[in-house]
């Protein structure tokens, strides 16, 4: 048994076990038990005498009550055993105590009974032996509670009390009946006798108790010493098997290890050593390791460090560059414990080195690859961006002028040439939208915007965008939510849209028969909200093999799904991340032909308040009029501009247009605009710029959105930051250039810089 083993389960811990009091008490439990059987036979011993002496009834009736007060006892200590935890040994401790008085009263009933059974006339010529019968039983019972005091005190205790007061009753009982011979004669004799057995008891009491403390005590002091020892030396042996270890060690281990002495010169190095640095040992021995191993590249900060480690007396762990015997280049992991006289100065100091040349021109190589990694993340960001304008803008042309060219009044042919330039620039636009996402999720810029906001309200409104859809393939889209669920809840709902649109989108789109039906529920997890919702469809389901592979990026369930139906495959992997954002999970069942069913766990909050007074707001902003307001738009692409003319045509505003920054800053104080529509990227001066020397300017200062084809959350923080207060991403849609102008229309008050 190893040593720690040893001292686990040595002595002291088997005195504290069986000394404690629940050890104690399941001692007594395991007496009790292992004695029943002779005391039950000691017991039918004296019944049967009993009943000899009187009437066989008599003894099986004594010896019935005996048998049951102790196997009461016994059977309890049995089941309850062992005893564990602190509460159950109370509760045992007080309900043993009370099964051994009752124990004790049936012993003493039986040692009581013939002096109620022998007072008939057929045994007068016996009953002067019934005194001395009964206080033998006693005398043995009390000897027996005596000796198994110590285990169960309040036990011991209630037995020797009623076997101490079963004669006195019996005397008293005599003196009332009047056939105890006199009270004289009670009192000069048998109370004489019992004074004597009381006093005999207690002296036997007191002897096994002294006795047992004495006993307890030296047992203890044995444990004690045998554990002092047992210390002492498992401490020696660890320390020579330390000793051995460390010189098998330090000969043979992969590691430099030489010592030093007090001055810090090298008395003996080991094989690694050599093989380390290209020092012999008859090289090394007498040597400062400076003076070996120290070039040019050495930081001397670092030595000195290094010396200061040294003089401390403490152990200390430090990297410093070094140079082989050869020159090469060698860094080395240093560990150095000082092994101290008693007097606490220095007498050898133990240095082990490791080579990790390796580690650190890994780490080198991986710190150049991280920086080309940032670099490359860099250039993605700024070419996404750059491609994100370049194509927004003409697809702002393309989808504004495609709008607004279905609004004039056209034929057939040409209303259907209109929808499907309209339709393809929109699949473009969410290809695109798609793409920018991704990256933003890869370049961890996803950035949320939680706000209150009316949860029935954006799923009826989502699903009422493919209502056109659906009944034109003759499919249901049904929207189930729950009775509990709350009206306003804080969360990005713009998010939660997005993988709703793109889940209930697919969902249509593989449905030919059947239906779309989504449900949503709420649950509180302590102070959070949690949002599940599922949707499922009856459309042509997935392979079991395909499901793990569908929230891949490009990834499909079957390629010939993709010449049917179309997409990127982009759409589940953007609602996974973002899922995984909002603190969430996203999963499907499905069976092929059967449809499938994906459920949606996000993490959301309960309602902050602010809301409603949002929704009235913004329905505020909706009835107010545009009329006279004065709007500036800095935009340097015609067709953009053109585009906003053509919106606001019909509405009573006045426009007024810049084709870069500077020009925008030099028209605002003449024109004195309500509104700046302010593109982020021009020529001349960009619209960041303009925007901050506009807001210096000493006039009525106007409202400024952004109207920019860059689509990413740090694009709206930095127009923000510049002093814009509103922000439209390119392409436009006519009705959210109304809501933004309508937002900030001139009864809404105007700001003045002073």
């Amino acid at each position: 048994m190893p040593q720690a083993d040893a001292l686990k389960t040595g002595p002291l811990e088997t005195y504290n076990r069986r000394y404690s009091q629940r050890g104690l008490l399941n001692r007594y439990a395991e007496g009790r038990g292992r004695y029943f059987a002779y005391r039950q036979m000691t017991m039918a011993g004296l019944s049967a005498l009993i009943g000899l002496l009187t009437f066989p009834l008599v003894g099986l009736v004594v010896f019935f009550v005996a048998f049951l007060g102790d196997m009461l006892d016994t059977v309890y200590l049995a089941r309850s055993a062992p005893i564990g935890e602190t509460a159950r040994y109370r509760h045992v401790q007080v309900i043993s105590t009370i099964t051994a008085a009752i124990q004790a009263l049936s012993l003493a009933f039986l040692a009581w009974s013939p002096s109620i059974f022998m007072h008939s006339e057929d045994h007068l010529h016996q009953a002067h032996a019934t005194p001395l019968f009964t206080v033998g039983i006693l005398v043995g019972a009390a000897i027996n509670a005596t000796v198994i005091l110590p285990y169960h005190v309040s036990a011991g205790v209630t037995r020797l009390a009623i076997y101490g007061l079963t004669p006195l009753a019996t005397i008293a009982i005599e003196t009332v009946n009047g056939t105890g011979g006199g009270i004289a004669d009670v009192q000069l004799f048998q109370m004489a006798g019992l004074g004597v057995l009381y006093f005999s008891v207690f002296f036997f009491v007191s002897f096994i108790s002294g006795r047992y403390n004495r006993s307890r005590k030296n047992t203890l002091a044995m444990a004690l010493q045998h554990k002092q020892l047992a210390q002492i030396n498992a401490k020696l042996q660890a320390q020579q098997l330390q000793a051995q270890r460390l010189a098998l060690v330090a000969e043979n281990a992969n590691d430099s290890v030489f010592l030093m002495d007090e001055e810090g010169r090298i008395t003996w190095v080991n094989e690694a050593f050599t093989r380390i640095t290209g020092y012999r040992y008859d090289e090394a021995i007498g040597k400062m390791p400076g003076t070996l191993l120290n070039g040019n590249d050495t930081d001397m900060a670092v030595v000195r460090a290094l010396e200061k480690g040294r003089a401390t007396g403490k152990p200390f762990r430090l990297e410093i560059c070094n140079r082989r015997k050869d020159g090469q280049l060698l860094w080395l992991e240093t560990n150095q414990v000082p092994m101290l006289r008693d007097d606490g100065t220095v007498e050898t100091i133990i240095a082990v080195e490791r080579d990790v040349t390796a580690a650190k021109q890994y780490e080198q190589q991986l710190k150049d690859a991280r920086i080309a990694a940032e670099e490359g993340a860099r250039v993605k960001s700024e070419f996404l961006a750059t491609m994100s304008h370049e194509i927004r803008t003409p697809m702002n042309g393309v989808i504004g002028m495609a709008q607004m060219l279905e609004r004039t009044q056209l034929d057939e042919d040409q209303k259907l040439y209109a929808d499907t330039i309209l339709g393809s620039a929109r699949t473009l636009l969410s290809l695109i939208n798609d793409v920018l996402d991704l990256s933003k999720m890869d370049a961890g810029e996803v950035i949320l915007s939680e706000v209150d906001f009316d949860l029935p309200a954006c799923f009826q409104q989502t699903l009422q965008l493919f209502e056109p859809q659906a009944q034109e393939k003759g499919i249901t889209l049904e929207l189930d939510i729950a009775p509990d669920v709350p009206r306003m809840i804080n969360g990005d709902d713009r998010r939660l849209r997005q993988v709703l649109l793109n889940l209930v989108g697919n969902a249509v789109k593989f449905t030919e028969s059947g239906g779309v039906r989504v449900a949503v529920s709420t649950s509180r997890v302590g102070d959070r909200l949690r949002l599940r919702f599922s949707v499922a469809d009856t459309g042509i389901g997935i392979a079991k093999e395909k499901q793990d592979q569908i929230f891949e990026r490009f990834s499909q369930a079957d390629a010939a799904i993709t010449r049917r139906f179309g997409g990127t495959g982009l759409g589940l992997t953007i609602s996974r991340l973002l899922c995984e954002a909002m603190g969430g999970e996203i999963d499907v069942t499905s069976d092929p032909g059967k449809g499938a069913c994906f459920s949606v766990h996000m993490r959301m909050q309960p309602a902050t308040g602010s809301g409603l007074a949002e929704i009235a707001d913004s329905a505020q902003h909706l009835g107010r009029s545009l009329d006279g307001m004065r709007i500036l738009v800095a935009e340097d692409n015609r067709i953009n501009r053109l585009l906003v003319e053509k919106y606001l045509q019909d509405e009573p505003v006045t426009l007024e247009f810049a084709m870069d920054g500077a020009e925008a800053m030099e028209k605002t104080p003449g024109f004195d605009p309500d509104v700046i529509l302010m593109d982020m990227s021009m020529p001349v001066m960009n619209g960041l710029d303009a925007t901050r020397n506009i807001r210096e300017m000493d006039i009525r200062q106007p409202v400024i959105a952004a109207l920019t084809a860059n689509a990413f959350d740090s694009d709206r923080e930095a127009c923000l930051k510049a002093g814009m207060d509103d922000f439209l991403s390119k392409p436009i849609n006519r009705d959210d250039l109304l809501a933004v102008l309508r937002k900030h229309s001139p009864a809404q008050g105007r700001r003045v810089v002073v």
